[in-house]
Parts: C-alpha cells; sequence; structure tokens
C-alpha cells in the first residue's frame, strides 16, 4: 500500500509543468555546460595556421596531403593546457547557473542532495536521466561544429599510464568529495553566504578539481561530463572509475556535511522516517529551495 502510494504521488508530480521545467533546465543547463567546457579540449593546433600558406605555394595534390600530414602530427601532438580547461569549466559553471538557475548538471550532486532529503528520489532519477541526455546532445553538437581532424576524444576521460585503477578511484573520490561538500556548504538553509559568493565558490571548486586531476585521470568529477564523450567515441575503457570515484565522494561528502558536521537527524530511524515523508509529499514548488547553492539570483 505504501508502494502505490509513493508511485502514485510521483506519477502525480512527474506530469506537473514545474517538473516538466525542471527537467528542461537539468538537460538545457547540462547541455550547455558540457557544450562550453568539453570545446576547450577540442583546441585547433597550430597547424591550421600554416594550412593556407602552405596550400598557396604547392601543387594542388601535393598541398593536400602535406597539409592534412603536418595538422594529423599537430593534433596528436597537441596537449591541452590543464588551466584552459580548468577556467572554461568554470566559466561554463557560472554561465550556466546565471541563466538556469538552480540546477544541479552533475549526477554526483543530486545523489547527495537527494541522500540529504533535499530532493525526492523520483526527482532524482529522472533529474540524472536528464543530465546524462544532456551530455550525449553536447558531445553530438561538438562532433558536427568541431573539425574532424581536431576533435581528438572530445574530453573523454582516460586514466593516465602509470596511474593505477585504485589511484585513479581515489583521485576522483576526492575532488568529487570537495565540489560536492562545497554545494552542501553553501546551499545550507543556516548558511549566510550571499547567491554570488556562493556561486564564486563553487566555479572556483571546480576549477580546483580540474587543476588537481587532469594530469591523472583527466578529471570527470561528473559522470555526466565522463558519459558523453565516452558513448559517442564508444569507448568505456575503464569508464567506471569515473562513476565509482565521484558516488563514493559524493556519498562521503554526505555524510561530513550532513550527518557528522551539521547532523539534520538523531538517529538512522529520524532518516529513515523523514525519507517517508518526502516521497509521501508532492513537492509544492519547481525549484528546491537547498538545491545547489541557492544559486538563483535575486530580482
Amino acid at each position: 500500500m505504501w508502494i502505490l502510494s509513493c508511485l502514485s504521488l510521483a506519477l502525480k508530480d512527474m506530469s506537473s509543468l514545474s517538473f516538466l521545467l525542471d527537467i528542461v533546465r537539468e538537460f538545457l543547463g547540462t547541455a550547455l555546460f558540457l557544450l562550453m567546457g568539453l570545446s576547450s579540449t577540442t583546441v585547433l593546433p597550430a597547424a591550421f595556421n600554416t594550412q593556407d600558406s602552405i596550400s598557396h605555394n604547392a601543387e594542388p595534390s601535393t598541398s593536400y596531403s602535406i597539409s592534412n600530414l603536418s595538422l594529423l602530427q599537430a593534433t596528436q601532438d597537441c596537449h591541452k593546457d590543464p588551466l584552459q580547461v580548468a577556467l572554461a569549466f568554470a566559466a561554463a559553471l557560472v554561465v550556466v547557473c546565471v541563466c538556469m538557475g538552480a540546477v544541479q548538471l552533475n549526477p554526483a550532486l543530486t545523489l547527495a542532495l537527494a541522500l540529504g532529503l533535499r530532493l525526492n528520489p523520483w526527482r532524482a532519477m529522472v533529474f540524472v536521466a536528464a543530465q546524462l541526455l544532456g551530455a550525449l546532445a553536447a558531445c553530438a553538437i561538438l562532433m558536427g561544429i568541431v573539425p574532424t581532424a581536431s576533435q581528438g576524444q572530445l574530453g573523454l576521460n582516460e586514466v593516465v599510464p602509470g596511474v593505477l585503477l585504485y589511484q585513479a578511484v581515489s583521485m576522483e573520490m576526492a575532488v568529487t568529495f570537495q565540489l560536492v561538500f562545497c554545494g552542501l556548504a553553501v546551499s545550507r538553509p543556516s548558511s549566510t553566504t550571499s547567491p554570488s559568493l556562493s556561486l564564486g565558490a563553487l566555479a572556483i571548486s571546480v576549477m580546483l578539481g580540474n587543476l588537481t586531476a587532469i594530469g591523472y585521470t583527466g578529471c570527470g568529477m561528473n559522470p555526466a561530463r565522463s558519459f558523453g564523450p565516452a558513448m559517442v567515441k564508444h569507448n568505456f575503457h575503464n569508464h567506471w572509475v569515473y562513476w565509482v570515484g565521484p558516488c563514493a565522494g559524493a556519498v562521503l561528502a554526505w555524510l561530513s556535511h550532513d550527518v557528522l558536521l551539521w547532523s539534520r537527524w538523531s538517529s538512522v530511524g529520524d532518516w529513515i522516517n523523514k525519507l517517508r515523508e518526502l516521497v509521501l509529499t508532492v513537492p509544492q514548488k519547481h525549484t528546491d529551495p537547498e538545491h545547489i547553492a541557492g544559486l538563483e539570483q535575486e530580482t
């Protein structure tokens, strides 16, 4: 009977216009965030600057082969600047949050919000699906607008040779922990941090995570960010690292923030009772006031 009541309320909530708008915001927000962020990993190599000069000073057939060989070699040797990638993702977060409001963009963060009972479980599952679809859309657009020779792996996350898998998982867990912990901290109801400062803290957290982990795992920190390139490139080698690490980091951040440092429940039974109340209540607002960051701008 309890399960039927939950399903009934879930279907009622999912059919509401406010929930549909939340789904659209998560999809568009994630797509825009990853489109801008991942584009920084597909910078054109310097060979493009010399392609025209080569083609004008050589025979047509020769210039084509020379320029393309030079371009492919330069693309293979081109290493993206970690600072450039980190700044791109941080700036993308700011732009998306200002435009879309309180969006999550990250399945790991959504998991922590659901565990912290700030988000209905069924909403969390649908939001994660929207985030993954948004990641696919971003990568599909990038494949269409970026020249093939400079696409590379479209920001595909790969464990760097020499880094053991347990080290890669630990690195992903660490950088995701600091990001999710920051998100939970600035969205805490008792927090006096202004929305603009909260957004700045999250942007710095994203940049810090990228600068820390790029040299070891490429920096996932967001399962959706790892899923999109892996899907379009059909490369899931060690992909589990970019789910296990971030999700473990999110759970650890939730335990540290909501259970240890700012305890919100007196016991496990209290948490379970609050969970039952949550799943048996249809949200009245399209945006939870404790979503990532109170990122909505004051009007």
